[in-house]
């Protein structure tokens, strides 16, 4: 952090782990952080709530030290404002109906709002189903966050603490990729190479390379890129898998008994118990059809199924398919019975 220059003081002090009152900050430098639940939320929480408080403020005040990534993870805001919009949009004018038109729009209105739920569940849920068998096959996880530490410009020359966290991913530039926080530390007695050791043994490049890190990050940016293809691709199919179950009509017999009032503890157990059934109902009847069904509209739920996790086998396939480079020594290029001349 850069402290402020008085007449007294005409030195500019940096202080990396805290702020003008001794205060220890999150994080002292770029830090890589472990890819688990824990830490996942948490990214996830400050993300959300920065997003609806810090970065707005300093966007509106003309701050200069608003940036792309704050603008970036703004766009949260209007996701899930859009989405309970969409979820009452078609629920909130059901009260000026009819009795049987009032019925009906609930029912459908309804299935809507749990479209809207399955979709904003499904779409980032499911990107694991090509990360995780990625990672597993490979050693190459895509989803490895990190915390970079951001050194503002002071507004004021009372400004102090002056630094943010901001949260990315190791593999989120291909071509900029942290391989840098990748590396062990020597000074604690690890392995400089530890990281590209493991995934060069995981694909069969063999062991104690002398630059692993060297010939594997041309392997590891391919798997990246096309782990984020597979991902992009196959979530939006699960996504739209989802909004498909939710319009199943077993789900009627759920919302008909449906509360939230636990207090009522049976009525409360009951709503459980319908909902469980009406989960494994409409789950049959997506992938079977409905009952009347005929012609396509009988196999559309299992295209629908099949095509997301096609998309999703097919997709780890395609990135665990990793070509070995060739490998050329002096004696592959120059030729001892040869003669050669440098001009």
């Amino acid at each position: 952090m850069i402290s402020p220059i008085g007449s007294s003081n005409n030195s500019v002090n940096f202080k990396n782990n805290s702020d003008a009152e001794g205060k220890k900050l999150p994080y002292a430098k770029d830090t890589l952080l472990e890819n688990n639940f824990a830490n996942r939320a948490r990214i996830g929480y400050d993300k959300f709530t920065n997003a609806l408080t810090l970065y707005p403020a300093k966007g509106l005040k003309g701050s200069k030290n608003a940036n792309f990534y704050e603008f970036l993870t703004m766009g949260n805001v209007p996701y899930v404002i859009g989405s309970l919009m969409l979820m009452s949009v078609f629920n909130s004018a059901n009260k000026f109906f009819a009795p049987l038109a009032k019925s009906k729009a609930g029912a459908i209105g309804r299935k809507m709002a749990l479209g809207v739920l399955f979709y904003a569940i499904l779409k980032p849920a499911t990107k694991t189903f090509v990360s995780a068998p990625v990672k597993w096959l490979t050693g190459v996880d895509t989803e490895v966050p990190y915390a970079k530490v951001i050194y503002e410009l002071p507004d004021n020359i009372y400004d102090t603490d002056i630094t943010s966290i901001e949260y990315h991913k190791i593999y989120e530039s291909k071509e900029f990729s942290r391989w840098d926080l990748l590396y062990k530390s020597e000074a604690k007695g690890e392995k400089r190479n530890e990281y590209f050791d493991k995934i060069a043994k995981k694909l069969g490049y063999g062991d104690n390379l002398n630059d692993s890190d060297q010939e594997m990050k041309p392997v590891i940016r391919k798997i990246a890129t096309k782990t984020d293809m597979a991902k992009t691709l196959s979530s939006y199919l699960w996504a739209a898998a989802g909004v498909a179950y939710a319009f199943q009509a077993p789900w009627e017999d759920y919302f008909n008994v449906a509360t939230l009032k636990f207090w009522k503890f049976n009525k409360f157990k009951h709503s459980l118990k319908v909902l469980k059934d009406s989960a494994i109902k409409s789950a049959k009847e997506l992938y079977r059809g409905p009952k009347n069904a005929s012609g396509w509209s009988k196999y559309a739920g299992k295209v629908m199924i099949g095509a997301a996790v096609l998309s999703s086998v097919l997709g780890v396939a395609n990135a665990v398919h990793v070509k070995k480079t060739s490998k050329f020594d002096a004696g592959d290029v120059i030729k001892e019975d040869r003669k050669y001349v440098v001009n």
